[in-house]
């Protein structure tokens, strides 16, 4: 699975990402709307987990490179996920600082939910957002999603929007 955008590569991770990626994970930026923000070791641990998603399933969270210069500025993309009694894709992204208010979160989800109700339509894409977060808000309603319900999401009281 590779996604291409206007300005964006979006491809499967791959253990050459590991560095980068736990340091957007961990980065206090990236963590500014979450009480309880990842440790290194908890990264890692949630990188292999991605890593294994994909084995298992054949997709599942994304590089987004920019595609100019080959430049990891973030990752995110659809994974599997339970949500009350209900299997869903989970729509994630997190990116770099220093591409934050480009649009790249929205080119990517884009481009990733319209793979995701092409190839996976059987789930629902879901995104779980902070009450507080409100960038990402902006991002899932501009993608259509609907505000569905308010709950906590491990630990966090989040919005929770869907599609289909």
């Amino acid at each position: 699975m590779e996604i291409r955008t206007e300005r964006l590569l979006l491809r499967p991770l791959r253990e050459s990402d590991r560095a980068e990626v736990i340091e957007i994970q961990t980065d206090p930026r990236t963590n500014r709307f979450n009480p309880d923000p990842p440790s290194v070791a908890e990264s890692e641990q949630k990188f292999d987990q991605w890593l294994t998603h994909w084995g298992e399933y054949g997709y599942g969270y994304l590089a987004a490179v920019e595609a100019g210069t080959g430049e990891l500025l973030g990752v995110g993309g659809v994974a599997n996920r339970r949500f009350g009694d209900e299997e869903v894709l989970n729509l994630y992204y997190r990116f770099s600082p220093g591409a934050w208010g480009k649009g790249y979160a929205s080119e990517m989800a884009a481009a990733v939910v319209a793979w995701a109700e092409r190839e996976v339509p059987e789930r629902p894409v879901v995104i779980s957002v902070s009450v507080e977060n409100v960038p990402s808000i902006r991002v899932a309603e501009r993608l259509g999603f609907t505000d569905y319900t308010v709950a906590d999401y491990f630990g966090l009281l989040s919005r929770h929007y869907r599609r289909g």
